[in-house]
Parts: structure tokens; C-alpha cells; sequence
């Protein structure tokens, strides 16, 4: 495939954290690719209530070039690291 049929596609992507016995913020689960940003916002609010921070963020990302655009944080709750 070559750069010019390299088409960008939109990862979307939901991830919840909890506290560990020492206080430490820890992921609850790997992160999860969701179909739409629709679903993730739903899924992650209905999350928030079981987890102590949940969020659900999109990016640009060219699969084939390794390329990824900055995220956009979708929905946010409660305590969440910051993005890289």
C-alpha cells in the first residue's frame, strides 16, 4: 500500500481506573476500543459510577505510517492520569 492509499482512520478508545489498597490510580481493565463516540460517552458514564475515574477519548491515527494525532478526551470522570 502506498502513502497515497494510506487513509486515516479514527481510533476511539474507553479506559476506567480504580484505587489500589495503597491509594495508587490503576487501570480496571485494558483499554477498550469502542465502535462510535456515541457508545463510548454512554459506556463511560455508566462506568463512572462503578469506577473512581473513567474516560473515553478519540484519535486520529494512520495505521499503516505508525501516526497518531493528539487525543480528544470524548467524556471524563472523576480521577484520570493525564493523556501522553
Amino acid at each position: 500500500m502506498s502513502e497515497a492509499e494510506s487513509k486515516p482512520t479514527r481510533l476511539i478508545v474507553l479506559l476506567a481506573f480504580d484505587r489500589s489498597e495503597d491509594g495508587e490510580l490503576s487501570p480496571a481493565f485494558e483499554p477498550r476500543e469502542m465502535r462510535d463516540e456515541g457508545t463510548a460517552i454512554r459506556t463511560a458514564k455508566e462506568m463512572a459510577q462503578r469506577h473512581v475515574g473513567v474516560i473515553a477519548w478519540s484519535r486520529s491515527a494512520d495505521l499503516v505510517m505508525g501516526e497518531f494525532g493528539p487525543p480528544v478526551v470524548l467524556y471524563q470522570h472523576g480521577d484520570v492520569p493525564d493523556l501522553e
